[in-house]
């Protein structure tokens, strides 16, 4: 016996032995807790509602976040391109690797908002015949190629800055720090913009950690600048230029990493499949053995869950099947799932292997 939920963006009808039942969803916020941080184990995991109520919740949370979010990433987006403009030219005219290397990072920036921002609008579609989750993998993918692009560039700096130490170059540091100090301000207004999103949009954090180097990138301008203008020691620039590199390198891995590990199917970083199954077996005492446990995110909010769970023969299916759907919603906070409850030995061929598999790691 099955239990399936299905609907737009991973919300919609869940259908079991005990009828229809719907309930909210609880968001993940990432992160490395093995309990899912939004579930609580004193309040109850799911809630009886009519049909028309459960979905026209959640795409208005949808929408109204979709775009808060979009709004943000747009002015972002208008701001970064019109300064980048400005910043390169001075670069060019300063002859600064400092100005022309944020500018590349603005460049960058400018891209990786315009990414974000139709990703935010595009994943706010329904689901259709095509998609059955929607286009939430789309604000995913936009993490990882935006984080990409932020580890090329960071490449390309670094070239640049140990070219000019060995042949170094003069500059314009009266330019430079007037520039520097205009970028400033813009990149602390996108910064605070950003900021004020979504902080568990996996999509927003990828766009604020492209400013965020811009915006050290401007200090260090404006640090460069004034060193030279004191002294006159021009290898601070492309010295300066490689740390600001330095500084965003681990966190552009850290966003590749994880939006990779979301797009080949990984389970979540947060999740236990050990605990998980161990809960189930220990608090639902009709079971037997939990195996065949997959986990997955569609996007950056949401967990899926397949398993098997094989019970005792006189065990009631729909009140196992109830007490599994609501223990992964409140311990987990996992409620689009699909169960599979066997009461004979399981049929899949290579069952027989997971569970022995199963035993010994325990």
């Amino acid at each position: 016996m099955s239990e399936h939920r299905h609907g737009p963006g991973g919300h919609g009808d869940e259908h079991g032995c005990s009828g229809h039942a719907h309930s909210h969803p609880h968001r993940l916020a990432g992160g490395t807790n093995r309990i899912h941080p939004n579930a609580s184990a004193g309040r109850p995991a799911t809630h009886d509602h009519s049909q028309s109520h459960s979905h026209s919740h959640d795409d208005h949370d949808h929408d109204h976040t979709a775009g808060a979010s979009g709004s943000i990433l747009a002015a972002a987006f208008g701001l970064t391109a019109v300064f980048m403009l400005v910043e390169f030219a001075g670069g060019l005219l300063a002859r600064s690797l400092a100005l022309m290397a944020d500018a590349g990072h603005m460049l960058t920036d400018a891209a990786a908002l315009a990414l974000a921002w139709a990703a935010v609008r595009i994943a706010s579609r329904p689901a259709d015949a095509k998609r059955s989750f929607g286009y939430q993998r789309l604000r995913v993918l936009a993490t990882f190629v935006n984080g990409c692009a932020l580890l090329f560039i960071v490449a390309w700096i670094g070239v640049e800055a140990v070219q000019r130490l060995i042949n170094p170059v003069p500059v314009n540091a009266t330019a430079i720090l007037w520039i520097g100090a205009l970028g400033l301000a813009v990149n602390l207004i996108v910064f605070a913009m950003l900021r004020g999103g979504d902080s568990h949009d996996m999509n927003i954090s990828a766009a604020t950690l492209h400013v965020l180097g811009d915006l050290l990138g401007s200090v260090a301008a404006i640090v460069a600048a004034v060193i030279i203008l004191w002294t006159g020691w021009m290898p601070i620039d492309p010295l300066l230029s490689l740390l600001v590199s330095a500084l965003i390198v681990k966190s552009a891995v850290t966003l590749v990493r994880r939006s990779a590990h979301i797009l080949m199917e990984g389970s979540p970083e947060w999740l236990d499949q050990g605990e998980l199954r161990r809960t189930l077996e220990q608090k639902i005492p009709a079971i037997r053995d939990v195996h065949h446990v997959h986990t997955w995110s569609v996007g950056p909010h949401e967990t899926l869950l397949t398993m098997h769970a094989q019970i005792n023969g006189a065990a009631d299916q729909a009140t196992v099947l109830k007490d599994v759907k609501a223990l992964l919603a409140e311990k987990f906070g996992i409620t689009h799932t699909t169960i599979q409850i066997e009461v004979e030995d399981c049929v899949d061929e290579d069952c027989g292997k997971q569970i022995a598999a199963l035993k010994r790691k325990a």
